[in-house]
């Protein structure tokens, strides 16, 4: 979580002993209608203002709720009074409920970008496919891109959206370097030359068209790749299972989350 996530999220804890209610008639709004998920988002956004709330579901724990917003997951009370942020434990598996609504979450919204807006290297006859997030500049990011022939010949697919580190805009308001990098790759008529060539350290020749660099940033930053950094690999079933990993490592990880399983 984000430090000025947290901060806020602390501070707002404090004024939550209040009720949600008081959240509706500060904003000059009449009480609340009788109805959970009304009360929980008022409270979430009492706590967090700017917040941008894209799910609120019942949680696996009896009178909570699970809400993700703004690239974050936290469990709020019905009753809007409780705010749980952290892990929650399937007491008698063993697995983190917390990581498995991520999954979930995340394999429907990545299900969603369309292929054509992918960038994909891919062998012939792909056993596995994985998401990644990825920056044409950071480091790691590089390198996992050094070993696509050698992960591909693993059998695996790798799909790759766009996420510029440095943002969409600057403090300026203008268009980030690295924006405007990735926008000239997704636009170039040969994207593939175009991103390897990125990769290799060689900038790609300037060109803009309609392109989806802006929605597959807008995209991670409700997943919280945030958070995680670039690379950011998801597997098929919507698991974070990387940042860098090599090609061995990377079929280990995508053998467990995957539904053929070997």
């Amino acid at each position: 979580m984000s430090k000025k996530f947290r901060l806020m999220l602390c501070v707002g804890l404090l004024a939550l002993s209040s009720g949600a209610v008081d959240a509706y008639s500060t904003m000059g709004m009449s009480a609340p209608p009788n109805n959970p998920q009304n009360i929980v988002r008022m409270a979430v956004m009492r706590l967090v203002p700017s917040a941008e709330i894209q799910q609120i579901v019942p949680a696996p724990m009896p009178g909570f709720y699970q809400v993700i917003a703004s690239g974050h997951l936290v469990y709020v009370s019905a009753d809007g009074k409780y705010v749980i942020n952290g892990d929650l434990i399937d007491a008698e598996k063993g697995n983190s409920l917390r990581d498995d609504a991520w999954a979930t979450y995340s394999k429907a919204e990545l299900a969603k970008v369309p292929m054509a807006d992918r960038i994909v290297y891919a062998p012939p006859h792909p056993k596995y496919t994985v998401t990644v997030f990825t920056d044409v500049t950071c480091p790691y990011c590089r390198v996992l891109h050094e070993e696509i022939a050698a992960i591909n010949k693993e059998g695996i697919a790798v799909q790759y959206l766009a996420w510029p580190r440095t943002g969409v805009t600057g403090e300026d308001g203008k268009p980030t370097d690295t924006y405007n990098e990735m926008v000239s790759v997704w636009c170039a008529a040969d994207r593939n030359s175009a991103f390897t060539a990125a990769k290799e350290g060689h900038e790609p020749k300037p060109a803009n068209c309609k392109n989806p660099v802006k929605d597959q940033f807008d995209l991670g930053l409700r997943l919280g790749v945030g958070e995680k950094g670039t690379p950011t690999i998801y597997a098929e079933d919507g698991t974070v299972i990387g940042g860098f990993l090599t090609p061995e490592q990377l079929l280990d990880a995508v053998k467990q989350h995957s539904d053929t399983g070997s």
